[in-house]
């Protein structure tokens, strides 16, 4: 993709690109500065999966970014969403009126010499960090991050892969983040309450 297309992407630019230009744009990405990202939510979008597995799961969902002052990483988890539509604010589902969350990480510098297909120097999601349930299979899972425009953490590109330690399996999982909103809820991961 010429990079003058690449500063132009929105959301809805990516909604039905094939997986390999999902792959192409985010071995292109751009680096992002954690910093920027703190104590921020954004609302997220599944690209890349078949429909049906989407109507199995859910399309739209919220990821959070916390620093921790506590242990100086940045953290953060993953929201439920009422599913409202590409574009819709976030309303998260709640149980016993707290947001229903999962999947908790730290958001680490790039691994990209471990990842199965490659990717630029962004940041990598790490669930095995996030003190997840013992059993959780989340803890597996990397999401390697990167910006599509330079300097800028309005519209950012994920992409998940299961990390076994022995074997790293790409999946078509890939998700787009749109900035939302300033941190409304702190969450505590499973294995820290």
């Amino acid at each position: 993709m010429p990079a003058a297309s690449i500063r132009a992407l929105r959301l809805h630019d990516l909604l039905d690109l094939p997986i390999s230009e999902l792959r192409l744009l985010l071995a292109q990405g751009q680096a992002i500065d954690p910093r920027a990202l703190a104590n921020m939510e954004y609302r997220g979008t599944a690209l890349g999966l078949p429909r049906f597995v989407e109507k199995l799961t859910w399309k739209t969902f919220q990821k959070v970014f916390c620093f921790d002052e506590t242990k100086g990483v940045l953290r953060g988890w993953n929201v439920r969403v009422q599913q409202r539509g590409i574009g819709a604010d976030s309303v998260p589902k709640q149980k016993h009126g707290v947001p229903v969350t999962f999947g908790h990480y730290h958001v680490v510098p790039a691994r990209p010499s471990e990842s199965p297909w490659p990717y630029a120097d962004g940041l990598l999601i790490d669930y095995g960090l996030g003190q997840n349930a013992r059993f959780d299979p989340m803890g597996w899972v990397r999401d390697p991050l990167v910006s599509l425009h330079a300097d800028d953490v309005e519209l950012l590109l994920g992409w998940s892969y299961v990390d076994l330690g022995f074997v790293r399996i790409p999946t078509p999982s890939f998700f787009a983040l749109e900035r939302e909103r300033p941190l409304s809820h702190r969450a505590e991961p499973p294995r820290a309450r």
